[in-house]
């Protein structure tokens, strides 16, 4: 079994779009590694996430914004022969993404946002109330790198067996 290199956009955001959880890294001023699982949105070469105003991602990115963002499809385990360990391996796709955090302020853009990240899970229009806008901290990462894999890719031919 294979793993390929993924380097079409589409391919990427079909990736990015199966997935209900992404994982945020950053690291802070003395380089320890902090990471998230959080829910988000895409579109248009856009991440969208969204917390509380405070806490230890806030103060990390404040100092140093560049993150990077990581999303498996579901993990299916298979292998070439049941008897023998070396042949067991996971499938899935998954999608790494570099950026730069911006925190938005502007009203009317963090409605946008968040209705961008409401659509990742559901098909509705929601409305906001005001206090919850405010009191929400919105984050946008414009995507300046994509790379993605493929793994356990079945080559043609080879009998394999999903467990």
């Amino acid at each position: 079994m294979k793993t390929h290199i993924i380097d079409d956009v589409e391919t990427i955001e079909s990736v990015i779009k199966a997935c209900k959880v992404c994982f945020v890294g950053m690291s802070d001023s003395e380089g320890t590694p902090y990471v998230l699982p959080m829910n988000f949105g895409y579109k248009d070469g856009t991440l969208y996430l969204h917390s509380g105003q405070e806490g230890r991602s806030i103060t990390i990115l404040d100092n140093n914004p560049k993150i990077c963002i990581t999303f498996s499809t579901e993990m299916k385990l298979i292998c070439q022969h049941p008897d023998v360990a070396c042949s067991y391996r996971l499938q899935s796709c998954s999608v790494i993404c570099e950026g730069k955090v911006e925190f938005e302020e502007d009203y009317d853009k963090k409605v946008e946002a968040l209705n961008i990240i409401m659509a990742q899970y559901v098909n509705r229009k929601f409305t906001y109330s005001t206090p919850a806008i405010n009191n929400v901290k919105v984050w946008t990462m414009k995507v300046d790198k994509f790379s993605g894999k493929e793994y356990g890719v079945r080559e043609s031919g080879m009998l394999t067996e999903e467990l």
